[in-house]
């Protein structure tokens, strides 16, 4: 299996045997899975949950108008639209439509997704829009008067391709994208960036800034602050190694010479530089503040916004055009802060918003670039495991914070309890995790365990009102492992679990599991594990390293083929997460928690083994993450005759779906899944079966 890859062949993502393959697959696990009396309740109570017209439209502002991407059941692949903050505040606000993205996919016969939008500044009234064929990263990208609701006749048209653009101004973009041989890297993504002027040929655009084939990305962008105008380059050497410029149309670009392995913001006059690691006596996870001229002629005097402790780490933060908005974890749950400079260079600070314990709290927008109290205008919400999102504004500086919204709660919460706990892994570190469940509930009840570990990503307490009906309301246990890899405490939480130190990641997740059993939450056998993309190789690990710890396995768009992964799309980007399997050296970790190459015979429990069952799902339409890390694991358990279904959405790309529709019937497919695996009569129960009660 090493060196004799006998199912090479699935990596041919459009290849007709391929594809003849999926369609036996999907017709299996779709027959065993939706004849299951409980499918259909499932998949519809998870379509009103992703469709529900109540839920909260999060908005950024733009000039005079609050912009909203909206989707639901009645218009699938969403609208962009735009209203005021006057008919915001209104409980069923007006909206204008901007683009109907059903109605272009119908007219012109391609599965559109929306993918975002660039808008110029300060006008307002071009947009550089962002359209993926059925979910994947590449994108086309068309010029748009918003005004007028429609695309530009002759104007900026970039075809399909993993694309950064950036205004200069109304007539020049910057663009990296696929133009020719060499302008990508071995990543996929754009090698060099052009400075195009409408009108002209692509082709013909003066290169402005350029990487080798071996990074992963570099992007160039302008800053139109008035009286802070500047063009940025960055070049990210991998993904955690990033090389930052600043432009000039007279001369070379000049370097800004932060740590390559730091967090580099520029707004406005500062510098904003997150650290990874250690730096002028500052530790790691640290937020310091340049004077941005200063620091280019070589000075290093700076202000301290955050320095972290054992417990508390800056999850992230955002700007108005006078204030900084610090976004902090402490055990994993959310505090924001918001910072003020004064005239001496220092910057006081003080809590922005009430944060409940054991909740999560983000800056959803701000518009630092507007005119007037917009500039200072700040959207935050706050949510947690059983407490809907509420959306807030406030104006930075002031007291007063605005409930704008309210989400509603879209199943029953009562009787629910939201705990947290510490395991110990192997080497002694105590790794925290969410339980949700009923409380006083007798007897081991099913548990939902999900987890992800990697790229310094951060589980937070979030509400999802999709888990909420399809396990909660059932009587399953929902349970978050904050693991490393993870950003949960900061840089060196993740860093704990880089390359060869993987298996410290998948420790804490096997610590949780048996955690859960000591504490008398579940037994093993009804213990159900998923995880999507990274998340993915570490549920398939769990399958290959602990099956006696689970009952179930889920692995969505997984990782699996972890000595393949770097030749496949977009994988070559994530080499120095996991390592290098060209590197004799990483190559024995990499094969020593593969997945794919560490399926074995006798694993399966009818020869003894103690195998759980896996279901992997995946999309025809991943350009992320190559499909055939799932289907070559499906057709190696298949003949190993290890128990595994498969399910290959034809559209969605890394999402796993494309809309409401796909991501209802993907939803259901999983909990059906797990349910037919754990419950005691191998059936999806109703709502309020488990021992709750339904929502009123």
């Amino acid at each position: 299996m090493e060196d004799d890859d006998p199912y090479l062949w699935l990596e041919e993502i459009e290849g007709d045997a391929a594809l003849d393959w999926v369609r036996e697959r999907n017709a299996e696990t779709v027959a065993e899975l939706t004849a299951d009396p409980g499918f259909e309740a499932l998949r519809q109570e998870v379509r009103e949950v992703l469709g529900d017209s109540a839920r909260i439209p999060y908005v950024v502002r733009r000039g005079p108008h609050l912009y909203n991407f909206w989707r639901d059941t009645t218009r699938l692949r969403g609208v962009w639209r735009r209203t005021t903050l006057e008919e915001y505040r209104t409980p069923d606000p007006h909206w204008e439509t901007v683009l109907d993205v059903d109605a272009l996919a119908d007219e012109e016969g391609v599965p559109w997704t929306w993918a975002g939008a660039a808008v110029l500044r300060p006008e307002h009234r071009r947009a550089l829009v962002k359209l993926s064929r059925d979910g994947a990263d590449a994108t086309v990208v068309r010029e748009y008067d918003m005004d007028a609701a429609a695309f530009v006749a002759d104007g900026f048209r970039l075809p399909e391709a993993k694309t950064s653009v950036s205004w200069i101004d109304e007539d020049h973009l910057f663009v990296g994208t696929d133009a020719g041989p060499g302008d990508l890297t071995a990543s996929g993504y754009p090698r060099t960036v052009r400075r195009w002027r409408r009108g002209t040929p692509l082709a013909a655009a003066p290169v402005v800034f350029e990487g080798d084939h071996e990074d992963v990305s570099v992007r160039a962008r302008h800053d139109p602050t008035p009286g802070f105008e500047r063009d940025l380059a960055v070049r990210n050497r991998d993904f955690w190694h990033s090389e930052r410029f600043l432009l000039s149309q007279d001369g070379p670009a000049v370097r800004i010479e932060a740590p390559e392995d730091a967090l580099v913001g520029v707004h406005r006059q500062w510098l904003l530089i997150t650290l990874r690691s250690p730096w002028l006596e500052r530790p790691a996870g640290a937020l310091l503040a340049f004077d941005f001229d200063g620091f280019l002629r070589g000075e290093r005097s700076h202000e301290v916004l955050f320095t972290p402790d054992e417990r508390t780490v800056l999850e992230g933060y955002a700007t108005t055009r006078h204030h900084l908005v610090l976004e902090t974890l402490t055990d994993v749950s959310s505090h924001l802060h918001l910072l003020t400079p004064s005239g001496s260079g220092t910057w006081s600070r003080r809590p922005l918003g009430e944060v409940p314990a054991l909740s999560s709290a983000g800056v959803t927008a701000t518009s630092p670039d507007e005119d007037g109290d917009s500039a200072e205008e700040v959207f935050f919400a706050v949510s947690g495991f059983t407490q809907p999102a509420t959306l807030c504004r406030t104006l930075a500086g002031v007291s007063e914070v605005e409930t704008l919204k309210r989400a509603p709660s879209r199943f029953s919460t009562e009787g629910l309890l939201v705990r947290q706990h510490f395991a110990v892994s192997a080497d002694g570190t105590r790794v925290p995790y969410f339980v949700v469940g009923a409380a006083g509930q007798e007897g081991p009840r099913p548990v939902l365990l999900y987890g992800y570990g990697g790229f310094e990503v951060s589980l937070t307490p979030f509400h999802s009102a999709v888990t909420g009906r399809a396990w909660l309301e059932r009587g399953g246990t929902y349970v978050i492992a904050n693991i490393r890899g993870g950003g949960e405490y900061g840089p060196a939480w993740h860093q704990a679990a880089l390359g060869a130190d993987r298996d410290r990641a998948f420790d804490d997740f096997a610590a949780v599991a048996r955690d859960l059993v000591l504490r008398g939450v579940t037994t093993s056998s009804r213990i159900g594990i998923c995880g999507g993309s990274n998340g993915g190789l570490l549920t398939g690990v769990m399958l290959t390293r602990h099956p006696e710890l689970f009952g179930a396995v889920v692995a969505k768009v997984p990782l699996l083929d972890m000595l393949r992964f770097h030749r496949l799309l977009a994988g070559a980007s994530w080499v120095a997460e996991y390592g290098d399997p060209e590197d004799p050296r990483d190559r024995a970790h990499l094969l020593r928690w593969s997945p794919y190459h560490n399926l074995r015979p006798g694993m399966g429990r009818e020869a003894g083994g103690t195998c759980p069952p896996l279901l992997l799902t995946t999309s025809t339409r991943d350009d992320r993450v190559h499909p055939g890390h799932a289907r070559k694991m499906a057709a190696r358990m298949r003949e190993l005759g290890l128990p595994v279904h498969y399910y290959e959405n034809t559209g969605g790309g890394h999402a796993g779906a494309a809309d409401p529709e796909q991501a209802a019937y993907v939803d259901a497919v999983v909990h059906t899944f797990l349910w037919r695996t754990l419950s005691d009569d191998g059936r999806v129960p109703a709502k309020g079966e488990g021992g709750r009660a339904d929502p009123a």
